[in-house]
């Protein structure tokens, strides 16, 4: 039985189902640690797994993925094309590789992980592969307003998904207010603030935390969540990864929802699209 609708999915533009909240695989180390990481989110209900060409991982997820009791179309599978690549123009190349790594027949969405030299070609290119039947969804990572309009003119296919970063010190709210409405759905990277981030221990989510008898983490992806934004929180720990799913029983209120909005810094730790050297 594939992913349903009202099962924490939302619907893509082109009517794909994706679930609300992801795993991601950032930062996790190929074998053991990837493969057991991901074999728990699977078995505590995860059914979005993220990962990516540049993390090394690949090969990883998809020994995990075969080896879980959960069926195929049940989990929503996403990786990404890398920078040299498309800018050596090699995305299909890339892609092969990629499904080959993962052991997939298919891929649920492909993204462009950032806007680099070369990517409205490499654009085309996914939308061939999405033509193919290869992917049920493409979509981009990093783009920013400018970018996406011009992605937007030269596009014969919408892309259904903008992964950006995001947290609770850097919103990046007005880009993902134009991306909801332009139908581009938008995920969240980085959604608590990154490595070495000292949210968990900030004054306010943990007194927002208090009130709901949740933690830190459970709160901003809770925030995330209610903002209409997928979260793809990520931990090689156990514990972590059964508490991060524990946030369909609660709900923000209103004024809490404004105390997080009012954290915001306007300043990302990430890289800047518009100036992408690496």
């Amino acid at each position: 039985m594939a992913l349903q609708d009202g099962e924490h999915t939302i619907a893509l533009n082109n009517e794909v189902l994706m679930p609300e909240i992801g795993f991601g695989v950032w930062h996790a180390e190929e074998g053991p640690e990837t493969v057991n990481a991901v074999k728990a989110a699977l078995a505590n209900n995860y059914r979005l797994i993220d990962t990516a060409a540049f993390y090394k991982n690949e090969k990883s997820v998809g020994e995990a993925i075969a080896s879980s009791d959960v069926p195929r179309d049940q989990i929503f599978v996403t990786t990404k094309v890398w920078n040299d690549d498309i800018r050596a123009g090699k995305t299909k190349e890339a892609f092969d590789k990629s499904l080959k790594l993962l052991d997939l027949d298919y891929l649920d969405l492909y993204l462009l992980h950032w806007p680099v030299e070369g990517w409205q070609q490499a654009w085309k290119e996914l939308e061939t592969l999405y033509r193919d039947g290869r992917v049920k969804a493409i979509g981009v990572c990093n783009f920013e307003q400018d970018q996406l309009e011009e992605l937007l003119d030269l596009a014969e296919i919408k892309p259904a998904v903008n992964q950006i970063e995001s947290n609770p010190l850097f919103a990046n709210q007005d880009l993902i207010d134009f991306c909801h409405s332009k139908g581009i759905a938008v995920e969240a990277w980085h959604p608590m603030g990154g490595r070495g981030s000292d949210l968990f221990e900030n004054e306010t989510l943990r007194d927002i935390g208090d009130k709901y008898g949740k933690s830190p983490a459970q709160v901003m992806i809770r925030w995330h969540m209610q903002r209409e934004v997928i979260p793809l929180p990520k931990s090689v720990h156990e514990t972590r990864i059964v508490q991060n799913i524990h946030v369909f029983d609660f709900e923000l209120g209103e004024n809490d929802m404004a105390r997080i909005n009012a954290m915001d810094t306007g300043e990302r730790q990430g890289a800047d699209p518009h100036h992408v050297d690496f």
